[in-house]
């Protein structure tokens, strides 16, 4: 029987992206798989260098490395954006796409003026006056909470704070009503106060403007605040993904789960120290043949070495791991990943 859901407004299978290095491809991104619906808010989760930024990256078609190969499908709104030609991404990006870079000090052009560049954006893709560009440019600024926003628009980069330009930034990427918004690290660098008013910038997105969001980030407590969905990223590889209650009540991956751990407790005793992943990511070039994190995690076992798992495991509705233990059953707690690996 055909099915009454809704097609994805994002359709991503089986993408994959490598470089080349030392006479050889070297995959970065193997086989993501994932979707995004129309006013959903998607977490993409990892530690730096798992891979997140280049997934981005590669769905707005931004890598141009010579000698870089990407397969798979990236179906949006129906069009396949893997092989699509420059120009129409050109038209794709800015105006049904937008990306809010992780630094907005370098991804605005210090030599202009923060509302010249948004007003471009906008003239860019529509047939309005500058005078009605700068008009909408001021009321964006304005919706984003920047104070005296038409001030703003006439002062460079440097001489906003950083999270004015964070506003700055989700302003431009809103100015021409985007259905999809992918947000890389929009927290970063920023203090307690400012992240949470851009948070909620980001969760108003969806009831103001429409946009599905893709939310980049390392930080599950912001993905527990913002995002409807986590799917968690390791070294390249998909390592869970599903509802984000789900995933935070009972975790399948231990990746997962020392990732929870290592939130502190808002209630309880205070710990003497946050449990801490032991090791680092492998590099593409030294990934092991079997699971990727085998090598720090404390459940590893012979099943997890010859190769990764064939396929997702089922952990719940909507909720898959790329890991054994589901299937024998052994319980997965932030809890516990957390005492093992302290």
């Amino acid at each position: 029987m055909p099915s009454n859901a809704p097609a994805p407004l994002l359709d991503v299978r089986e993408l994959s992206v490598s470089f080349r290095s030392r006479g050889r491809m070297i995959p970065v991104v193997e086989r993501v798989s994932f979707t995004l619906h129309e006013g959903e808010i998607l977490g993409l989760v990892g530690e730096s260098g798992s891979g997140k930024s280049v997934t981005a990256m590669a769905l707005m078609g931004l890598i141009d490395t010579p000698g870089v190969q990407i397969s798979g499908s990236v179906l949006f709104q129906g069009h396949e954006l893997v092989g699509m030609g420059q120009r129409q991404l050109r038209r794709l990006r800015g105006s049904r796409i937008a990306m809010i870079f992780q630094d907005p000090m370098t991804a605005f052009t210090p030599v202009y003026t923060v509302g010249w560049q948004i007003d471009e954006q906008i003239l860019a893709h529509e047939r309005v006056s500058r005078k009605q560009a700068r008009a909408r440019t001021i009321t964006l600024l304005g919706d984003m909470g920047v104070p005296d926003p038409a001030r703003t628009a006439d002062s460079y980069p440097h001489q906003l704070s950083g999270g004015m330009r964070q506003r700055a930034m989700i302003a431009m990427a809103l100015s021409c009503n985007p259905a999809l918004l992918i947000a890389d690290e929009p927290t970063t660098a920023l203090d307690v106060t400012v992240q949470a008013q851009i948070l909620d910038l980001m969760r108003n997105l969806r009831t103001t403007y429409g946009s599905a969001v893709l939310l980049i980030t390392h930080d599950m407590g912001v993905v527990a605040e913002t995002c409807d969905n986590t799917f968690v990223l390791y070294s390249g590889r998909m390592a869970e993904t599903g509802p984000t209650s789900a995933v935070f009540a009972r975790p399948g991956h231990p990746y997962t789960a020392a990732l929870l751990a290592s939130i502190p407790p808002m209630d309880g005793p205070r710990p003497h120290r946050l449990p801490a992943i032991a090791g680092l990511p492998p590099a593409p070039l030294e990934r092991p043949a079997g699971c990727a994190f085998a090598p720090r995690c404390s459940y590893a076992h012979a099943a997890c070495l010859p190769a990764p798992p064939p396929a997702l495991v089922r952990v719940g509705t909507a909720h898959q791991a790329a890991c054994v233990l589901p299937l024998e059953g052994t319980p997965l707690t932030p809890s516990v990943m957390g005492r093992d690996a302290a």
